[in-house]
């Protein structure tokens, strides 16, 4: 059975929801960032980058980062079309996923949530979150321009949906405005059963 490493409301969310759009089954690991759990040696074992999501195989391999793993789920389960059918629109995944994920979270999101990361000094920290607000809002207008108008990133649900739905979903309780093509997005995100599943479970509210 699939091991599943991951904290409530984090990047992980989208791992969770590709695991439950898949309808596999998976054993689900809390980790407990605030109090530490992702520098535990028994975790560090597993994972030496002390991050989640992390994911162990069947096989007992162990898979970080999320476009690594977003992208094993997809190529192990072919049938389930997590990844479009033409090279174009396999591109714009990747482009849209690894933006999202390296930019508006690791980026922006970051210097948000883990502000003393990027600059010790508790004056500055007002500054860095500023910025990294900014780098959000500009990440989402960048992510806006390349949306359908409505629906998905391709027009059909793939990874890049997941990678950009936890950014979305942090935006919305950071009072940050999605602009109209990320905000349609978000809503059509939250009319899949799996999606309002994984919110429930995490222990969110999927109306709120």
């Amino acid at each position: 059975m699939l091991k599943f490493y991951m904290t409530p409301g984090s990047c992980s969310t989208g791992i969770h929801i590709l695991l439950e759009e898949l309808d596999l089954l998976f054993e689900v690991y809390l980790v407990n960032l605030l109090a530490g759990d992702h520098t535990a040696a028994e975790f560090r074992a597993l994972n030496p980058k002390s991050s989640i999501p992390l994911l162990v195989t069947d096989a007992g391999r162990t898979i970080t980062e999320f476009p690594a793993i977003a992208w094993w789920l997809a190529r192990s389960h072919p049938k389930a079309g997590l990844l479009p059918a033409t090279l174009e629109d396999e591109v714009r995944v990747l482009e849209v996923m690894d933006y999202a994920v390296g930019t508006i979270h690791m980026q922006g999101f970051a210097r948000i949530f883990a502000t003393e990361k990027f600059c010790p000094t508790a004056s500055e920290h007002e500054r860095v979150r500023r910025q990294g607000r900014e780098m959000v809002e500009e990440g989402f207008r960048v992510i806006d321009s390349v949306l359908p108008d409505a629906g998905y990133v391709t027009g059909k649900f793939s990874i890049a949906d997941a990678a950009l739905f936890y950014p979305e979903f942090w935006a919305t309780r950071s009072d940050i405005r999605l602009p109209p093509r990320c905000a349609a997005h978000y809503q059509l995100m939250l009319t899949r059963p799996a999606v309002r599943r994984v919110l429930m479970e995490e222990g969110y509210n999927p109306d709120r």
